[in-house]
């Protein structure tokens, strides 16, 4: 066991092993940024091929109650209303 030949092709077959691993992980990971890029770009169209709006999220929908009482406030004051 003290054969360095020994040592050495283990040490050659361990960093064989590591770079076929990590050609493969690499592939794999291009692979997927590929995919979620075709989903985003499919999801971008059919979004844009919908005449319906997106749905209010609930920052919109609070911006909104807050604007319309702003404006019934105001129009109390242009009616000579006191509140």
């Amino acid at each position: 066991m003290t054969d360095p030949v020994f040592y050495t092709s283990m040490s050659a077959a361990a960093l064989a092993a590591i770079v076929i691993l990590s050609v493969v992980g690499l592939k794999g990971w291009r692979e997927w940024i590929a995919l979620k890029r075709e989903e985003l770009q499919h999801y971008g169209q059919s979004a844009a091929a919908t005449t319906e709006p997106a749905a209010p999220t609930a920052f919109a929908r609070i911006e909104v109650a807050d604007l319309k009482e702003r404006v019934r406030k105001l129009e109390a004051i242009a009616a000579g209303v006191d509140l």
